[in-house]
């Protein structure tokens, strides 16, 4: 999530730093996207990482250091500097923390996926799933696994079963 939900995630600077940023950390710490969806204040995603290897905190570390530095210059906000930012080497670019869930089986991978592509639906961006552009949802169709016409099937129980930083 970014600091104080500023909306820049969609803009082209940053999707391309989010890119680079994504592979250079796969480099030493490989891992796969299973699903993803990038609003303009926060994302979601779905990560498989190596056996043995549960570090998402060194991946995100990677990516957000990347971003900040490709994109600090346009985006850092000299007026919300705080001291414990300074002394953490912070920007005003990223929330500090992550929330983070392991997988538990099959129908918790689905329900999260679900939960995931929904999401420009469930916070008004967009009618329907598919309009959408940043969002793992098109590979989805084009795989078979929805309809170009899935809507969603999450109720807000669900929501708020999978949970939301």
């Amino acid at each position: 999530m970014t600091y104080r939900r500023q909306c820049f995630l969609c803009d082209e600077r940053v999707r391309s730093a989010l890119r680079a940023g994504i592979n250079l950390a796969r480099k030493e710490h490989p891992f796969s996207i299973d699903a993803w969806v990038l609003l303009p204040d926060h994302l979601h995603c779905i990560w498989t990482l190596p056996p043995d290897d549960a570090d998402f905190g060194i991946r995100w570390a990677i990516i957000k250091r990347y971003v900040t530095k490709q994109c600090n210059p346009e985006l850092k906000r000299d007026d919300w500097m705080k001291p414990s930012k300074v002394k953490r080497k912070e920007s005003t670019l990223w929330q500090r923390r992550f929330w983070e869930h392991q997988i538990r089986d099959d129908q918790d991978f689905e329900k999260h996926v679900d939960y995931i592509h929904y999401n420009p639906v469930k916070h008004g961006l967009v009618k329907q799933v598919l309009d959408w552009p940043y969002s793992t949802f098109h590979r989805y169709v084009k795989n078979g696994v929805y309809g170009h016409d899935w809507t969603g099937i999450c109720s807000e129980e669900q929501m708020v079963d999978v949970g939301e930083p």
